[in-house]
């Protein structure tokens, strides 16, 4: 008969969902012959999936369950130790079939796979207190937004208090758990009026529209929308990022305008990144299908397609996307997948509102790995460290990157 109790504990770990208690009492089930049979079938399973044929090495494999005993064999010889991930919970690597070996090389590649005790913890505390790369804390950006409306006057969404704030000719605008939203009620052409919703750097923010359209606006993004939706389209402007749940309406499309590019939908789910210093404007499909425009050329895109539109007009139809990479910001991840270490770095500064100086060559560094976007900077930066393939030290709000 299989010990449930033992499979909850697995998933829990192999999703870096354990709490202290819970992971010491996973490694002391490990020192149990089948329980760790079980655990190393597990894994190398992984291992073997077809699709997963460039991952496919037993070695490996092995490492990461001898890496797993030796951690259990620790928690035996300290009793009472409590052994942890370095940060449980803050990073976490998604295990599903396809995702699950990638992960695994995530977790090597930041080097928090391996499991120390308490006596190891008080020990790296000790360390980081010498370090002096580090001089100060940097918290992560939170539910911060500027709303501009009709007359040009400003409310600070993050010191107002839920409830009513202004009234824009019929329709209310109400903030509710850092959530905008707008009722409107038998709005006429003449009562249109437009908003613009602003985050800063360090700043994101969710806007329900008149129609119902849900948007998510990243850091250093703005949105200027009408406060009631009347004609023959529904027509909002981006810069930045942002990601849209639009509701259906076949008598009246969907219209995103960003830079020269415009993105037309009926009712779909999709991610526009049009930020100017990275260069390009990025459509990216998760639901229904879109027609993306721009100086007279059209393409319709489907789920898991991206369009880009280059700065100097070049235009690409990407089909080989990774999903949860290009919306991770929305669910509070980083996500990388060997990604540039400058755009890494763009995106760090967008959300820890810091600067970044190079001060040597860093053009073909190269990281990739999950983490979530609520670190402290001092955290998140020692995670990059730990790769061995670049250095950081932070002075007040500026990021020295170094090899």
């Amino acid at each position: 008969m299989p010990d449930t109790s033992f499979d909850e504990l697995l998933n829990g770990y192999i999703n870096n969902q354990l709490t202290r208690k819970e992971l010491s009492s996973f490694l002391q089930l490990l020192q149990k012959e089948e329980h760790a049979a079980r655990f190393k079938d597990y894994i190398e399973e992984l291992f073997e999936d077809d699709s997963l044929s460039e991952l496919a090495d037993h070695n490996r494999a092995d490492i990461i369950f001898q890496k797993t005993m030796d951690a259990a064999a620790k928690e035996d010889n300290i009793p009472g130790s409590g052994v942890v991930p370095l940060k449980p919970r803050s990073m976490f690597f998604m295990f599903s079939r396809i995702a699950a070996a990638a992960a695994v090389v995530g977790l090597i590649l930041f080097g928090t796979y391996s499991i120390i005790s308490k006596k190891d913890n008080k020990k790296l505390a000790a360390t980081e207190t010498k370090n002096n790369s580090y001089k100060n804390e940097v918290l992560p950006g939170g539910d911060k937004a500027i709303l501009t409306l009709a007359d040009g006057s400003t409310i600070v969404l993050d010191t107002m208090q839920n409830g009513n704030l202004a009234q824009q000719g019929n329709t209310t605008v109400i903030k509710l758990d850092g959530k905008l939203a707008y009722n409107s009620a038998n709005a006429g052409a003449n009562d249109i009026a437009y908003n613009t919703l602003t985050t800063p750097r360090g700043g994101q923010y969710q806007v329900e529209l008149p129609d119902g359209t849900r948007v998510w606006l990243n850091a250093a993004s703005s949105l200027r929308f009408p406060t009631a939706f009347v004609g023959a389209e529904r027509r909002v402007e981006i810069s930045g990022e942002a990601y849209f749940e639009v509701a259906k309406n076949k008598a009246m499309p969907f219209v995103v305008s960003v830079n020269g590019t415009e993105v037309h939908v009926l009712g779909t789910h999709f991610n526009v990144m049009a930020y100017s210093e990275e260069g390009k404007i990025a459509t990216t499909l998760f639901e229904g299908s879109v027609q993306v425009s721009k100086a007279g050329k059209k393409h319709v895109i489907v789920p898991g397609q991206q369009a880009v539109w280059k700065e100097n007009g070049d235009f690409n139809l990407n089909g080989d996307i990774d999903l949860e990479e290009v919306v991770s910001w929305k669910n509070g991840k980083f996500h990388f997948n060997n990604a540039d270490i400058k755009v890494i770095m763009r995106q760090i500064a967008r959300w820890y509102d810091v600067d970044v100086e190079y001060r040597d060559n860093l053009s073909e560094t190269q990281l990739g790995g999950i983490v979530s976007r609520k670190e402290d900077l001092r955290q998140l930066l020692s995670y990059f460290e730990m790769t061995g393939k670049v250095k950081f030290n932070l002075e007040g709000r500026k990021i020295i990157v170094t090899r």
